[in-house]
């Protein structure tokens, strides 16, 4: 029977008020854990966490849940927004209904103390302070993907799922597999070049004041486009954004004294992610559908980051800024001299200060360890040996200590198995976008007159503020007339590294 819209909406609204309520709160307990809370708070803190998890879990696996999902879908008018609204929360009730309420509250308690775990394990360079937490983790994980896990649907394929939906090991490996055999030549000849070409770019790594550094990093941020007046900028040991809603959206970064370029494209980074959650709509704001999916999330980020921020264009009008705020150890650094180092390629160890062109190795490594730990195949002890292992064989270097190597990321600390392929995913999504603006807004002349305002809002009426009310492939139909193709992102490196 069709129920009146307006009647079932206002039950529909009071709930999702107490399903924001809740969410913002653990929202806010990320936040201070990741950057100001004490060490010692972690134990009796996770209590707490735990408590709210349990609510927020209750609400969804309630009948309340069930009974307004029913009502909602059989009302007439249904706009295609709040049909994209009742999906996602269809899935988040089915994903927490599934799992038992003691199970639950014990992985949300374990993730709130495993992070500081993963900290202190990472500063003392010792996988096995931190492998116990992580095989916990890992083992919930895999029960928790089970008991959602549909015929013919792996666990891991759960997982990935949850990040982008759509995209599952089947989808993944040929995706990876085109990155593969298009990226293989490429590095090797890059290599090659360097071994016959060196160059020096040890002026990145002189020292440089961290408190400089900070009020550089900030101007950055404003000069992106993000908004200070709605987001906060902070540090933390991995750089991470989070958001309560499109009014108040939080950013970090992270200062090495040594390495000038580190919190510089951290926080462009940072920021492509804040600009998204600052764009979404009024309508999908404080709502399940607030931010985006994973993939477009990341697309964001790496767009900003790469597309924009390591393009000669985007450094001209800049460049003579940060020349003065450093003057001592850049006022003989020319801007062409500066560009060759920010996109020089060398395989490396870590992730996040990787090249664009070996970045997608780091992603295929940990793709092939999550599928691997998923499966069983690989066991948590043996962990550091085989990413070790696999870094030899994709990227040629090997990993001296665990806090440059299994333990350089934060995301299996936060329960988080099936992220990473995000960051493909969103690479990919990323030089597909750029090829299609620069036909139309002509890119790299705004860069160089520094109009970044036109180039967020045409990011924002055709990505931004959508929020997560449309996937990946949606978008990419909508604003190229084209599904997700690797080939975009694969010619762009080859223009830029051939």
């Amino acid at each position: 029977m069709e129920q009146n819209k307006t009647n079932v909406w206002k039950e529909f609204s009071d709930f999702l008020e107490k399903e924001n309520a809740l969410r913002t709160a653990l929202t806010l307990f990320d936040w201070d854990n990741e950057t100001l809370a004490p060490k010692a708070a972690a134990e009796r803190t996770s209590k707490v966490y735990g408590v709210l998890s349990a609510s927020y879990q209750e609400l969804f696996a309630g009948e309340e849940c069930g009974e307004l999902l029913s009502q909602a879908t059989s009302c007439r008018g249904i706009s295609p927004l709040e049909k994209a609204l009742i999906c996602r929360i269809e899935k988040e009730q089915k994903k927490l209904a599934s799992i038992p309420k003691e199970e639950y509250r014990c992985f949300s308690e374990l993730i709130a103390i495993s992070v500081q775990k993963w900290s202190q394990a990472k500063k003392q360079d010792n996988f096995a302070l931190f492998a116990p937490v992580l095989e916990e983790i890992l083992s919930m994980q895999k029960a928790f993907a089970s008991y959602r896990a549909e015929e013919g649907q792996t666990p891991y394929d759960v997982l990935l799922s949850d990040y982008e939906e759509g995209f599952s090991v089947e989808k993944l490996d040929a995706f990876f597999g085109e990155l593969k055999e298009g990226l293989g030549p490429l590095v090797e000849n890059v290599v090659k070049r360097n071994k016959a070409q060196p160059e020096s770019y040890d002026f990145l790594f002189q020292s440089f004041d961290i408190e400089k550094q900070r009020h550089w990093n900030k101007w950055l941020a404003a000069y992106l486009g993000f908004q200070f007046s709605r987001g906060v900028f902070s540090e933390s040991e991995h750089p991470f954004t989070i958001s309560l809603h499109r009014d108040d959206v939080r950013i970090t970064t992270h200062y090495y004294k040594n390495n000038l370029e580190s919190a510089i494209f951290s926080t462009i980074h940072e920021a492509g992610h804040g600009i998204f959650e600052q764009g979404n709509d009024d309508e999908v704001a404080g709502t399940l559908l607030d931010g985006g999916t994973c993939g477009v999330h990341e697309s964001q980020s790496r767009f900003y980051e790469n597309m924009l921020g390591r393009s000669r264009a985007f450094w001209e009008p800049i460049y003579g800024r940060l020349q003065r705020t450093f003057p001592e150890e850049l006022e003989a650094i020319s801007m062409e001299a500066f560009i060759r180092a920010i996109n020089r390629s060398e395989p490396g160890l870590i992730r996040t200060e990787s090249d664009e062109l070996t970045y997608c190795l780091h992603i295929i490594v940990r793709y092939e360890l999550e599928k691997k730990l998923m499966s069983g195949t690989l066991v948590v002890k043996d962990l550091e040996q085989e990413w070790n292992r696999l870094y030899e064989k994709f990227l040629g270097v090997t990993p001296k200590t665990a806090g440059e190597g299994v333990l350089q990321d934060i995301h299996w600390a936060m329960g988080e198995f099936g992220y990473f392929p995000s960051y493909a995913l969103g690479n990919a999504m990323a030089a597909q976008l750029y090829a299609h603006m620069d036909r139309e807004i002509n890119l790299e002349e705004l860069l160089r007159r520094g109009d970044m305002d036109q180039i967020s809002g045409y990011l924002r009426e055709h990505i931004h503020r959508f929020g997560a009310s449309k996937g990946m492939e949606q978008l990419l139909l909508e604003t190229t007339g084209e599904g997700l193709d690797p080939r975009y992102y694969l010619e762009y490196l080859k223009k830029k590294y051939a």
